[in-house]
């Protein structure tokens, strides 16, 4: 990484957690992996590297409540040599699992990165600063303290230390009636800026971790959603406040939502039983970003040493009516495209479908058919060779002459 020193001298711009480079001013790309072990096979051929997309908010079949898409995360991780994903897909309230080659990328830095205008940098290690909305109870507080300092005893995480917003941010949130997908705002996001610049500034810190204090459930309104049904409708604005800090201060950054608990049910569905065990979502955010790459900005499309960058992207996974959001559109329009999977099985509330976006993609009915998909594909064969009576004999493309006229034949050696 350059200095800020190196960086003033190359005229190239100061931003939180930017580096900027120009060609020629870095030793040349070396091999970069995040797995955790060093294959045999890495010795011969290049990391494989997939990309898990499930949007926020959209009522998904799977990854639409609270953690349920970790399992395809953690077979999917285990085919792959990298694996880059975003906290609607990792996030399970009180539960987490570490997988030391999945990457924790924020949702609007992974629209950047899949753009190719930002880069990956794994770390070993970040400083974790925690925002608290002003407007959460002393005793809930307190809880969400409690959190934070169980995570830096039993696991070691390094959360370093805590404000609270000068105002509180005053959540609110909404179902769009046009698409169905849930969203809202908060009426101070100023407050929320000025508590992240203070712990950037202070402490120095490496990743943001924000508590906002949300509406209270109705119980009514959210047993659908307990059931396993419909979307979850606090999804959307918590993913307003991510972005709202990744893009003003390009910083690693996950939401968890403050709330009094529900009353008890005896009839629960597994997929959103996970928020139901604790009295904070924020667990599962402080283990992620506690390891979360950082952003790297890069404008002359130079290899950066030491970071993962859109064109070593080999596929993508996601939704099959969920193919509309910008790192969708950003893969798809590469000329060094990634295999685009879609899951029929994954079901959400919109319609952006690859045929309607005219996106190539390979239709899957289920995660266990992505995942083979993709162990073909990293092993170098097509996946229709693993099907019955799916390869066809092989196309003949004439060569056109100078003339417009098309030849076919062999030539002859001179």
């Amino acid at each position: 990484m350059a200095s800020v020193g190196a960086a003033a001298s190359l005229g190239l711009p100061l931003s939180r957690g930017f580096i900027s480079v120009k060609s020629g001013q870095l030793p040349p790309k070396q091999h970069v992996t995040c797995s955790a072990s060093c294959s045999a096979s890495g010795k011969w051929k290049r990391d494989y590297t997939s990309v898990m997309i499930v949007p926020t908010g959209v009522g998904a079949s799977i990854g639409g409540y609270a953690g349920d898409a970790l399992p395809v995360v953690r077979a999917l991780s285990s085919v792959v040599d990298c694996l880059i994903s975003h906290p609607n897909v990792l996030n399970a309230a009180m539960l987490y699992w570490s997988i030391p080659n999945v990457l924790y990328v924020e949702g609007y830095a992974l629209d950047r990165f899949a753009e190719g205008l930002w880069a990956l940098q794994p770390v070993h290690q970040n400083k974790v600063g925690l925002i608290l909305d002003g407007g959460i109870e002393e005793a809930l507080r307190i809880r969400h303290l409690q959190v934070a300092d169980a995570t830096r005893a039993s696991l070691g995480l390094p959360v370093l230390e805590y404000t609270v917003t000068d105002t509180p941010l005053e959540v609110e949130r909404w179902i769009n009636p046009v698409t169905g997908q849930s969203t809202g705002r908060i009426k101070h996001p100023n407050s929320l800026l000025r508590a992240a610049e203070t712990l950037i500034n202070r402490s120095n810190i490496d990743a943001i971790a924000v508590v906002g204090r949300f509406p209270d459930d109705d119980v009514d309104d959210s047993d659908d959603y307990r059931q396993g049904m419909g979307v979850d409708d606090i999804a959307g604005v918590e993913a307003v406040i991510s972005h709202m800090v990744v893009k003003e201060l390009q910083i690693p950054c996950a939401h968890a939502p403050a709330s009094l608990p529900l009353p008890l049910s005896t009839s629960l569905s597994p997929k959103s039983a996970a928020e139901e065990i604790g009295y904070t979502f924020l667990p599962c955010v402080l283990a992620g970003l506690s390891k979360a790459p950082q952003y790297v900005l890069n404008k002359s499309k130079a290899a950066v040493n030491g970071c993962i960058c859109v064109d070593d992207v080999d596929s993508v996974i996601l939704p099959l009516d969920a193919c509309g959001g910008d790192g969708t559109l950003a893969f798809a329009r590469r000329r060094k495209k990634p295999l685009v999977i879609v899951v029929e099985e994954n079901e959400t509330v919109l319609n952006d479908t690859p045929d309607k976006l005219g996106i190539e993609a390979l239709k899957v009915s289920n995660y266990w058919e992505a995942i083979g998909v993709v162990a073909a594909h990293k092993a170098g064969v097509h996946p229709d060779a693993l099907r019955r009576d799916r390869i066809k004999n092989i196309k003949h493309t004439p060569i056109l002459a100078a003339n417009g006229h098309s030849f076919s034949g062999v030539m002859s050696s001179l």
